[in-house]
Order: C-alpha cells, then structure tokens, then sequence
C-alpha cells in the first residue's frame, strides 16, 4: 500500500467561542517531509489552529485527518502517540527541573516499564530506562545543549528555555512537530541557531513541520508553503514568492496598500 504524500489534512474547520468566530472554514494539506508556515496578525487564529491539530480545542465543524486518518475525535494524549508533538507560544516547561529532567519527562509515552518494576529498576526497567536515557542525550547533544544539560531550566535565558522546549518536543520522537512561535523574544543571533536547528530537524530527520511565526524574513527563508489567516479566515496559500506578492496579504499582514 503506497503511503499518501500528505502528512496532514486540515479539512474546513470552524471553531467559534460564543460569538467569536476564531477559525472560519479553514482547510488545507501539508505534504509529507515538508516545511509549512502559517502566518497572520495578532488575533488572526493561528494558535487556534495549533490547539485544533493537537486536540486542545475540538472544531464544531470539519475534520484533522492525520496521514488519511480522522483523528478529531481523539484526546490530546492519543495524538501524542500518533506522532504528533507541539512547542507553545508561552514557554510551557518544568522551571524547577533540569534540562535533561525536562526531556526525560517527554518519554513517558515510550515507556513500557509499570511502577513495581521501575522501582525495583532491574531487566527490562534498567533497559528501558537506559535506552530513554540515550535518546534524551542525543537530543542534547543535537541542540548543542551540553553545558546546560544539569541546569535548572528556571535559571537559564529566555533563548536557551526555547530551545529546551523544542528539545523535549522532539524527545516525543514524533512525525508532525507543530511550533508556536519557536523564535519570539528572541534576539538576533538565538533565531540564527533556532533556525539551524528547524532545518537540520527537517533535513536529518525527513520532519514534517507546520510552523507559526511573525519574523516575515525567517519564514520565507525556511519554509516551503505558507498558509495566511486573517480573522480566522484563510486568505492565500502558496510559495513564500506567491505569498510576498499576494496583495491580501500584503493588506492584511504586512499593513501596506495592495
């Protein structure tokens, strides 16, 4: 059976709040292996979007479909095990644990192992342990997080939390990353190294990535296609050439005439 080139389908969600309409008839395909950026203004529905890919909100109507599967009627927790795996906006990690405590939290979904043979931590436990362990320790070495890998992530820079949190993202092993503004409040020379290690993820590991920034320039740089939202509408889609042109956009995002 020859697997579908599109990794996710996003098939005409709405999502209301009230009267708050945040998500219109949005659809759209990402193509297996592929770089998609969505981009917007503030309030255009983008994270909205995030949380219905990951099962934090549930459309009213439409459908996700996750390599040809509807996975809309799943829980988040269901969704992690299906490969997919998000970084948030607001930096969501445990500040009084170390990095590698953090990464290792992320394996929970990979471990077999019950509570009685992991306290008495022998055989399989010991393995299982180990082999979680290592992979945790490729990710850091991955990021280039080695001198950090002991920190208390509450003592570490702005920076370097995002690239923890892309970190424990990845420690989920998944084939869908989802990242939420992965370079906000980030100075010049921490987006440089973000930015590396998004491709070098895309690259190595053959990622699907959807992708929601502000930074105009890194997003025609790194992705493939991008999707524009504007109240929660879709208003163009195609290459980051199409989409500097678009005169929709160009009005709604860019804040110049058409």
């Amino acid at each position: 059976m020859t697997e579908t080139p599109v990794k996710l389908h996003v098939d005409d969600i709405s999502l209301s709040f009230g009267g708050i309409k945040a998500l219109q008839s949005v659809g759209f395909a990402v193509q297996r292996g592929e770089i998609l950026a969505v981009i917007g203004p503030n309030g255009a529905g983008k994270t909205s979007l995030i949380n219905c890919i990951t099962g934090f909100y549930k459309p009213q109507i439409g459908a996700i479909r996750l390599d040809g599967q509807d996975i809309t009627p799943l829980p988040i927790h269901k969704r992690a095990q299906h490969g997919i795996a998000r970084t948030f906006q607001n930096i969501a990690l445990y500040t009084n644990m170390t990095t590698l405590d953090n990464l290792m939290t992320a394996r929970h979904i990979h471990m077999k192992a019950n509570a009685l043979t992991g306290a008495i931590f022998v055989g399989a436990a010991k393995r299982e342990e180990i082999a979680n362990r290592k992979r945790v320790e490729d990710i850091i070495d991955f990021l280039e997080m080695e001198n950090i890998r002991k920190t208390i992530v509450g003592n570490l820079s702005y920076g370097l939390r995002k690239r923890v949190e892309l970190g424990r993202a990845l420690a989920l092993e998944p084939s869908l990353l989802l990242l939420d503004e992965p370079m906000a409040g980030m100075n010049v020379e921490e987006k440089e190294d973000m930015a590396r290690f998004i491709l070098d993820i895309h690259e190595q590991q053959g990622m699907t990535i959807v992708l929601i920034e502000h930074d105009m320039g890194l997003v025609m740089d790194i992705s493939q296609r991008v999707v524009a939202l504007d109240f929660g509408i879709k208003i163009a889609e195609g290459t980051p050439d199409e989409i500097k042109r678009d005169e929709h956009v160009i009005k709604a995002y860019l804040g110049q005439e058409g």
